[in-house]
């Protein structure tokens, strides 16, 4: 057992080394910090390779025995011309031969961009990029604590703190302005939010088909051309083209149409919930989002073999005492894992939900909640985790600090899936025989003081310091460290990568909501 002047010894000790790592700072900045975008995830696998066979069996007995209920016009025409079929019971089936065609022609091995150069997202293989979502009604006010309806102002703050966070590396709606007027305004006010407050990836969302040429329009005019924006295309679509079970929805299916005929990236979202509106069973669920994500693949394939479709299945899990979603169980994160592995059976970019919390706000159970389901999506690899940064309330909440505090989260959870390098360089045997006959600590190896920076990845706001020194500053919790760094952030960081001249253009054609007042500094 310790006595008391051990801990003191210790604690010097510690002060010590600290006091020689910050004199050693300068040197360190030589070395470049570590990116998290784009790592390559894959090394957890909660399917087998049989089990994988078994769910793909399974969904094609579904699409082409089941098939579809209330399928829309444009949906039977397009997909009967290709080969499906209406049952007796008028459902709209997907033959095999049809799967088979789509699964083989569809786009694959693409990029998804930002609107400035390095935020490149690689949407193939495993790796892994993580961002915000939600669309959420309500927001955590900063100051009182609080819920309260969110506002456009509010989307814009959650945009812009996006911007400043790098292992946030896309920005997913978060909150829905509910004080746009109509859908319309809504829909407009959404994007150019979106894009004007941050500079990287933005998925948004159109709430009817006649809605999604105006925002392709604004995204060319910010991307300069139609061309332009094709070749580098910096929005794509969140979409729910189904209601669970196997029902098409009229107004998504016009929406995904839409998308895949002007060349906007979309997503093929599926949202069933277990026990409620999908089977009790991971495995059926799994099988019947499966389904019903292919089905809004083939569809916007079928209209435009070029279109960019992301396989977006998100089953969630309900939480059977109450009826309720739930995102922060163990079940569902190994859910949502496994959908990451069903797209990469079929070779398809895609994109999922983790992070989905039950807390309401930033605290204990938010944190282990997300960490473990954010952790299990990246280490299976999943191109593009949504609602990883932000989300409270099982996905009804935002919380601006939250998205500080989860960026943290993310840089340690993204740095964990960096392969390990092992050679002589870092074996260091060499070293260890010198060092140990001689210092007997490698604090001024010249390894460390290059590595420290390079090697790992500091956290933001998590503290690492003494409880002495946390003491002196205010013993102050993660959350109250957060809210002031983003109140830091939120005013002083006003981004300008849309230039003036175009904002003007986009003022003038657009009914444009947001005062220009709030996008400057006071």
């Amino acid at each position: 057992m310790l006595d008391a002047s051990d801990s003191n010894d210790k604690q010097k000790n510690r002060k010590s080394r600290r006091r020689r790592n910050r004199s050693t700072g300068s040197n360190a900045q030589t070395a470049a910090k570590p990116n998290t975008l784009g790592i390559e995830g894959g090394h957890y696998t909660p399917l087998n390779s049989t089990q994988i066979s078994q769910i793909d069996r399974a969904v094609y007995e579904i699409l082409e025995k089941t098939g579809f209920s209330e399928a829309p016009p444009i949906v039977i025409e397009t997909v009967t011309k290709a080969g499906g079929k209406l049952n007796r019971d008028n459902r709209l089936t997907f033959p095999a031969s049809l799967l088979d065609k789509a699964l083989h022609g569809l786009a694959r091995h693409y990029t998804l961009y930002g609107q400035v150069a390095g935020h490149e997202m690689q949407m193939s293989g495993k790796h892994v990029h993580t961002g915000s979502g939600g669309a959420a009604p309500y927001v955590v006010d900063i100051d009182s604590g609080q819920y309260r309806d969110s506002t456009l102002k509010d989307l814009y703050d959650a945009a812009r703190l996006v911007n400043s966070l790098d292992n946030i590396h896309f920005f997913s709606r978060s909150l829905v302005a509910r004080d746009m007027p109509d859908e319309i305004s809504l829909d407009i006010n959404t994007a150019y939010a979106s894009l004007s407050g941050c500079e990287k990836h933005a998925f948004i969302a159109a709430t009817k088909p006649e809605h999604v040429e105006k925002i392709a329009q604004m995204c060319f005019i910010v991307a300069g051309s139609r061309e332009n924006f094709l070749e580098k295309p910096f929005v794509s679509l969140n979409n729910n083209h189904v209601v669970s079970p196997l029902k098409f929805s009229a107004d998504a299916c016009g929406i995904m149409a839409e998308a895949a005929r002007l060349g906007i990236p979309v997503h093929a979202n599926s949202f069933g919930q277990l026990g409620a509106s999908s089977p009790v069973t991971i495995a059926g669920t799994l099988a019947q989002n499966v389904a019903e994500t292919l089905a809004g693949m083939v569809f916007a394939w079928l209209v435009n073999p070029d279109a960019k479709v992301i396989f977006g299945c998100r089953p969630m899990l309900t939480d059977l005492r109450t009826g309720g979603m739930t995102g922060g169980s163990g079940e569902q994160a190994q859910l949502m894992a496994a959908t990451a592995l069903m797209a990469q059976f079929y070779d398809l970019p895609n994109s999922c939900i983790a992070g989905a919390t039950d807390s309401k706000l930033a605290d204990a159970q938010s944190g282990y909640e997300k960490s473990l389901s954010v952790t299990l999506a990246a280490q299976a690899g999943s191109n593009a985790i949504t609602q990883a940064a932000g989300t409270q309330g099982s996905l009804m909440g935002c919380a601006l600090e939250s998205y500080i505090i989860d960026n943290d989260m993310l840089g340690s959870i993204l740095r964990s899936l960096s392969p390990l390098q092992i050679d002589e360089t870092t074996l260091m045997t060499r070293d260890i025989d010198t060092i140990v006959r001689n210092e007997g600590h490698f604090l001024g190896h010249p390894q460390t003081l290059h590595r420290m920076q390079s090697d790992f990845l500091y956290p933001e706001i998590a503290d690492r310091r003494t409880f002495e020194e946390w003491q002196a500053d205010g013993s102050n919790d993660i959350r109250q460290v957060a809210k002031k760094k983003a109140r830091e952030i939120l005013s002083s960081q006003f981004p300008k990568h849309i230039p003036a001249d175009i904002d003007d253009k986009l003022r003038a054609l657009f009914d444009i909501r947001l005062p220009q007042f709030l996008m400057e500094k006071p």
